[in-house]
């Protein structure tokens, strides 16, 4: 992706910062040299209350925020207004963790409604944490099945903590056996696609091998062995008017990077005809 954006796009980036306030240094350095103007934030790791605000408004950046005392946590960053901010899964009654927040961002060229998404991770197989990141991906997909009806432009970005197929991972046989690998996470994926939602790297790209994400361990960032957990996942809508969307894997190497990567997505909102 080019550092500079087409005439009249507006970049958004999801990135998994794994501790917002222990990454605030490379966070800032990233969002200066990228210059998104959405961005959604995952495991911030964080109470509102604590959470870094001067450092991304002195950017000029508005926020949206929805913490959680050392876990999880979830954020947007927006240059442009951000208004209707919903905390939590409308469809998820009895919310405890901090994985979900939406908003519809006025970005002068029209209305956007995008979401900072952190799907549970699930492991062990065959435990309670893994009924819940099922349970939690079927809440996740009823809601997106509401957000379709209403015909909109929104994007649904995030970790979704899945490997949707082999080729999304550079050594997949290493995956068997885990939660982000089982048959049941990767049917919730292809579920997702099939309500009409467009995986906006695979679309534009054509190819699966964009990692997101590379363990702390065993050298995993030296070897390349990436998997693919982070999404964008758009409406039709969206689709229809992206312009690009790419990984920004320079950060893994920066100093005391998160093991997960930003991916980008350029859409352009401009009317295009008389039936926009």
């Amino acid at each position: 992706m080019s550092k500079d954006k087409g005439e009249g796009a507006i970049r958004l980036a999801t990135w998994n910062v794994n501790g917002v306030r222990a990454r605030i240094a490379t966070i800032g350095e990233w969002l200066k040299d990228a210059a998104p103007d959405i961005v959604c934030l995952q495991e911030i790791k964080t109470e509102e209350k604590n959470f870094p605000s001067e450092v991304f408004e002195d950017l000029g950046y508005n926020l949206a925020l929805h913490g959680q005392k050392g876990f999880n946590g979830v954020a947007i960053l927006s240059k442009f207004p951000i208004d209707e901010v919903t905390r939590g899964l409308p469809t998820w009654e009895g919310e405890d963790q901090a994985r979900y927040i939406e908003a519809v961002i006025s970005t002068g060229e029209g209305a956007l409604r995008i979401a900072s998404v952190y799907a549970p991770n699930g492991n062990p197989v065959g435990t309670e944490k893994f009924d819940y990141k099922l349970r939690w991906l079927q809440a996740f997909r009823a809601h997106a099945a509401d957000l379709l009806k209403l015909e909109e432009r929104f994007a649904l970005g995030g970790d979704y903590n899945i490997i949707p197929t082999p080729n999304d991972a550079k050594n997949p046989e290493k995956w068997e056996g885990d939660a982000l690998f089982s048959p049941e996470a990767r049917a919730e994926y292809r579920k997702f696609v099939n309500l009409g939602l467009v995986d906006a790297a695979l679309a534009c790209k054509g190819e699966r091998q964009q990692f997101t994400f590379w363990d702390y361990q065993g050298g995993a960032w030296q070897k390349n062995d990436g998997i693919r957990i982070d999404f964008f996942l758009l409406s039709p809508q969206a689709a229809d008017v992206m312009c690009d969307a790419a990984t920004d894997k320079r950060v893994r190497a920066w100093e005391k990077p998160s093991d997960h990567v930003p991916l980008l997505v350029e859409l352009d909102l401009r009317p295009h005809g008389m039936w926009d």
